[in-house]
């Protein structure tokens, strides 16, 4: 069966907010082929199924720091008029039983598979350090080097991206 999305594609919709990996309300709308505002009515229609852990609303502050992020200088251009939902996994996993479209259905597939893809190669990373971690115990300190070098590569993949460009301190 061919994907409707690529999953690239949804990948690349999905943010680290809160140290939780989320996805737009606007980019889920796009994927499922509805408007912004009727996937949030229906998300408001059906409340109960979507508590703080499923879906929450970003701060002004956390929308400027995405947009500068994804180098975005004006909300209007982007058509954002008020602050964003974003869902978390089961959230949108809870999302593809209040929007039940055919597209809906099959693109909820693909978020999940990619969900479950950056879940594999986090859990690999970590698999990868540990086994540095053993090797360097077994080898004399003249391989220390080599592995710590290792380890750096290994955690700094990991980390958050650092913002780039120029930066203003607030007072």
């Amino acid at each position: 069966m061919s994907s409707i999305v690529p999953i690239e594609k949804i990948e690349n919709k999905i943010f680290l907010i809160r140290g939780k990996k989320v996805m737009f309300d606007r980019d889920l709308a796009e994927l499922y082929g509805v408007e912004t505002r009727r996937l949030n009515e229906q998300v408001k229609r059906n409340v109960k199924r979507f508590p703080s852990d499923f879906m929450f609303q970003l701060t002004t502050e956390e929308l400027e720091n995405w947009m500068s992020q994804i180098a975005i200088s004006n909300k209007e251009k982007m058509g954002i008029r008020k602050m964003p939902y974003v869902f978390t996994e089961h959230g949108v996993l809870m999302l593809s039983s209040v929007i039940n479209s055919e597209i809906a259905i099959q693109v909820n597939i693909q978020i999940m598979r990619a969900f479950t893809k950056l879940r594999e190669m986090i859990a690999t990373h970590k698999d990868l350090l540990k086994k540095v971690e053993d090797m360097e115990k077994k080898y004399d300190e003249n391989f220390a080097v080599v592995f710590e070098t290792l380890k750096q590569l290994i955690i700094q993949e990991e980390q958050p991206k650092k913002k780039i460009g120029f930066h203003i301190e607030k007072d």
